[in-house]
């Protein structure tokens, strides 16, 4: 099931306020009644084409974005190291977050934005401690991301917190698949139109389940926290005006513009 969160059209007849709603095919969304996180999907009886929509985030995170570094071994040495023993988590805001077709601010600080494709998990609960036998209980859905990162500030820095952390630095969607099952999968992300990460679910070192049960042992997880799990090589600058397209087979496509500020 694919969950969308949406902007109604001023001649949809169903206000003006986000809604959340069941993508029945390429074309009609099911409106659902409030959040399906917390109210669970229930089905109203009005639908909508997506062409008179604008789709949001799929999700808005209530508390956090969490992030895990270097788990490709590729990008790990792209970057000039190798995959830690454990995971390297960091933290992202949630005013960060955007939604498809939304645009990527360049900040006028940044000389360098990158894009990272990521898969990203939708926590459904609140949980912590999650065994790894547990963690299909607490996963909502899955989605695109795309870790913007200013990559001249996270060498300046040390540290990748202002680098990771502007509005805008967390294109989301564009939608939540709550069937989706993660495997061999092909994860790319595209820049006017050309290719510049291409790899395989499979190839992330730490999986999904290991990846929940760590970040759950140092942090207690929110329903609506998400958590992006790493990006394969191929890192590299955004121009100003390009489009960048994340792509994961069965998932979607999630297309951003850059704009520099």
């Amino acid at each position: 099931m694919r969950i969308v969160r949406f902007s109604p059209g001023p001649d949809s007849g169903l206000g003006t306020d986000p809604l959340f709603g069941v993508l029945e095919d390429d074309a009609t969304i099911t409106v659902i009644t409030g959040d399906p996180i917390y109210s669970g999907i229930q089905k109203t009886a009005a639908t909508v084409l997506v062409s008179k929509v604008r789709l949001l985030a799929p999700v808005i995170p209530r508390s956090k974005v969490v992030c895990i570094g270097k788990n490709y071994a590729d990008h790990a040495a792209e970057m000039g190291g190798v995959v830690p023993d454990e995971p390297i988590i960091f933290l992202k805001p949630n005013t960060s977050v955007i939604g498809p077709n939304d645009t990527i601010v360049w900040p006028e600080m940044s000389e360098r934005v990158d894009h990272e494709a990521e898969l990203a998990i939708v926590i459904g609960r609140l949980c912590k401690d999650v065994p790894i036998e547990r963690v299909n209980d607490v996963i909502f859905g899955y989605t695109i991301a795309n870790d913007v990162t200013a990559r001249d500030l996270q060498k300046k820095d040390g540290q990748w917190t202002r680098a990771k952390s502007f509005d805008t630095f967390c294109p989301v969607g564009p939608w939540i698949d709550t069937d989706f099952i993660p495997g061999t999968q092909k994860i790319t992300a595209t820049v006017n139109g050309e290719i510049k990460q291409s790899a395989q679910l499979s190839d992330m070192m730490f999986k999904v389940p290991e990846i929940i049960n760590f970040v759950s042992r140092v942090m207690t997880l929110l329903p609506g926290d998400v958590i992006l799990t790493g990006t394969p090589a191929g890192i590299g600058p955004m121009v100003a005006g390009a489009d960048a397209t994340m792509a994961i087979e069965g998932l979607g496509e999630l297309t951003n513009k850059v704009r520099k500020n």
